[in-house]
């Protein structure tokens, strides 16, 4: 299961993302998205685990929750759009 993170606070790291959400079991990865031009965080991001029950946990637990000092959002990430 893919999950989008939203709202992160602009020093947040997938480190930081790898180690919230691994107390809701096993993550496969975590990463920031980061602006190529700019070098800086786009503030969202995606954690994939490998069972969904621990990614609906992680959801649950986690959405609208404050994190390094922002609300994030999180929910499970829609795979993008065909011809993008």
């Amino acid at each position: 299961m893919n999950l989008f993170v939203a709202n992160l606070h602009p020093s947040t790291r997938g480190e930081d993302l790898q180690n919230l959400f691994s107390k809701f079991g096993s993550v496969v990865s975590a990463k920031v998205i980061m602006d190529k031009q700019t070098g800086n965080s786009k503030r969202y991001g995606f954690v994939e685990f490998d069972n969904d029950d621990e990614g609906y946990a992680a959801i649950t637990e986690l959405n609208e929750k404050d994190f390094q000092g922002n609300q994030i959002v999180v929910k499970v990430a829609q795979p993008k759009p065909a011809g993008q």
